[in-house]
C-alpha cells in the first residue's frame, strides 16, 4: 500500500499522517525527516540539501526525489509507505511512479487535504512563542490566561516573523500543491479531496474511509 498525503501547510497534513501510519501500522515517510537526517548524517545528497535549506530555499527536484528513492530502497519500505511531504511537483509525482513501478508497485491514492485560506491564516498565524522559557501559544487551540503573556514565567509573548499573516499568505502561494500535479492524480483516478476545515478526528475518519476504498479497489 503506498499513500501519498497532500495539502498546503497548517491543513494538519503531517499530523494526520502520522495518525493514519499509527492506526495502520504502515511506514510513515517524511521529507522533512529525510532531509534532517541526511544532514544530521553528512551523507553527500544531505550536505546539498542544507546549502538550499541554509538558504531557505526549495531543496531541487533532482535532489529530493534521490534522496526519497534511495529511502524506498530500504528493506522496511517494500510493503509501501504514507508519503508525508513528497511529491511537491509534477516531476517528483512520475519520478515516484516510475520507481514504484520499477518495484512492481504503485501509488494506490492520493489524499489531498484542503481548507480555505483564511482558515489556514488563522491556523498558522495564531502561534505566540515566550522569548524566556520556550513556551508556544495559540490565540484559538491554547491562549495564554493574560493576553500576550506567559503563563509559565510572565514574560511578553512575541510572534515569529513567518507566522504573522502576511508572511503566512505569501508562503501559501507557493507551498501549496501545483494543479499540474492535483490533475495528474486527478486524471488517474487517485486524486482523494478532504476538508481539512473540520475537527481533526473527522478528518482522520475520512481519510481512513477513503484509503479503504481505495485498497478495496473502489472508485472515488
Amino acid at each position: 500500500m503506498n499513500l501519498i498525503l497532500l495539502g498546503p501547510p497548517g491543513t494538519g497534513k503531517g499530523t494526520q499522517a502520522k495518525l493514519i501510519a499509527d492506526q495502520l501500522n504502515a511506514l510513515h515517510i517524511a521529507t522533512g525527516d529525510l532531509f534532517r537526517e541526511a544532514v544530521k548524517r553528512g551523507t553527500e545528497l544531505g550536505v546539498r540539501a542544507k546549502a538550499y535549506m541554509d538558504r531557505g530555499d526549495l531543496v531541487p527536484d533532482e535532489v529530493t526525489i534521490s534522496m526519497l528513492l534511495e529511502r524506498i530502497e530500504q528493506p522496511d519500505a517494500q510493503g509501501g509507505a504514507i508519503f508525508d511531504g513528497f511529491p511537491r511537483t509534477l516531476q517528483q509525482a512520475r519520478a515516484l511512479d516510475e520507481a514504484l513501478a520499477a518495484k512492481g508497485s504503485e501509488v494506490d491514492t492520493a489524499l489531498h487535504i484542503t481548507a480555505p485560506d483564511d482558515e489556514i491564516v488563522r491556523r498558522l498565524s495564531g502561534r505566540w512563542l515566550c522569548p524566556s522559557c520556550g513556551a508556544i501559544y495559540h490565540e484559538q487551540t491554547h491562549p495564554p490566561k493574560q493576553e500576550r503573556a506567559c503563563d509559565k514565567c510572565g514574560s511578553e509573548l512575541h510572534q515569529r516573523d513567518d507566522d504573522r499573516p502576511d508572511v503566512v499568505r505569501a508562503r501559501l502561494e507557493k507551498q501549496r500543491p501545483p494543479a499540474e500535479m492535483l490533475d495528474y492524480y486527478r486524471e488517474r483516478g487517485k486524486l482523494v479531496d478532504i476538508d481539512g476545515a473540520r475537527a481533526p478526528e473527522e478528518v482522520t475518519k475520512d481519510l481512513l474511509a477513503a484509503i479503504e476504498r481505495a485498497t478495496a479497489g473502489v472508485s472515488n
